[in-house]
């Protein structure tokens, strides 16, 4: 089997190293799965860094989802056969080009595109989770999203859509407004020290219940202005690297609510029943290709040094899949 694997923190052009293991046959209620694409995420090469909230156990090999097809069964495996598509949300250290696991880590999946369904368990969940669990949203209700052109952020605008929620969508650059259109976003404004002004005249004074903010600094400041009383602020993110001034007065008068989410912890955390529910909701809008992430590009494991380049790289348009066994 062929995996990557870093044994050291630092930068992951430099640390991660194509490996070459003992193939292992499945044992009782095990499966192996042969790896068919499996993302990088910002959060992988944070932790690849040293820089993520969660430090790795070295050796490590990243990876947090993708799409497998199973090629063997141990004895006892009942749910699944030779030959099905499972999703690898349960498995971990995906960038491989096989997996021998616990069969139970497998989630069989629905017939869709292979590689929209390897994307599934972070930032679609990441985004259904934000909408569903912080406030009481219902058709014709506002939110409003810092760095709405990501991953994250343009999966808010395509469920926000499916739901009737309009959106407020705050971009770096105004070239990135139209695209966010083109998905659904009903306002999108370029960031700035109006903001708050801005998004009132834009949205005809509505209030606003929820924002979604994973920049932080003045950005999270701004956002926090444009909210209704007794909304709230989630915070999933700094790629600002800086730390907002918590504006005291909008806690005090507006009863704006800040509150956290990490999606490590939510999995950690949900029930069974939970994880069930949030699958059950996404799985059928990405199979049927309702809601979709953009691809920038493809790498086999072979360059992984260039995938992982790629996937830093501020000027990419989606993004980056290792496909180990393309099809």
């Amino acid at each position: 089997m062929k995996i990557i694997e870093h044994e050291t923190l630092g930068n992951p052009a430099d640390v991660l190293e194509l490996k070459q293991v003992q193939d292992r046959t499945p044992g009782a209620g095990e499966a192996r799965v042969k790896v068919l694409a499996t993302p990088i995420h910002p959060a992988n090469l944070l932790q690849i860094s040293g820089q993520y909230a969660a430090a790795p156990d070295l050796p490590a090999i990243p990876g947090g989802e993708g799409v497998g097809t199973v090629v063997e069964l141990g004895a006892g495996v009942e749910h699944l056969q030779v030959g099905q598509n499972v999703l690898l949300a349960g498995v971990g250290g995906t960038w491989r080009d096989e997996i021998v696991a616990p069969a139970a880590g497998f989630i069989p999946a629905p017939p869709g595109d292979v590689e929209q369904l390897s994307m599934l368990a972070v930032n679609p969940m990441t985004a259904h989770l934000m909408l569903a669990d912080f406030a009481d949203l219902e058709p014709g209700d506002w939110i409003i999203q810092s760095a709405a052109n990501s991953a994250v952020g343009e999966m808010v605008i395509q469920l926000a859509a499916q739901k009737g929620i309009n959106t407020v969508n705050i971009v770096r650059r105004e070239d990135l407004i139209l695209p966010l259109k083109s998905l659904g976003a009903t306002v999108a404004l370029v960031d700035g020290p109006d903001l708050a002004e801005r998004v009132q005249a834009a949205t005809g004074g509505a209030e606003i219940k929820l924002a979604m903010d994973c920049v932080g600094g003045d950005t999270f400041e701004r956002l926090v202005e444009t909210l209704g009383y007794g909304g709230s602020i989630v915070v999933y993110g700094t790629l600002s690297g800086k730390f907002p001034e918590l504006n005291m007065r909008a806690l005090i008068a507006n009863d704006v609510r800040p509150r956290g989410f990490w999606l490590q912890q939510w999995y950690t955390t949900a029930s069974q029943e939970q994880k069930q529910a949030a699958m059950g909701a996404l799985v059928p809008l990405i199979a049927s290709g309702a809601i979709k992430t953009r691809i920038d590009s493809r790498f086999p494991l072979e360059e992984i040094g260039d995938a992982v380049n790629r996937a830093a790289a501020s000027g990419r348009d989606g993004k980056v899949l290792l496909v180990p066994n393309a099809v």
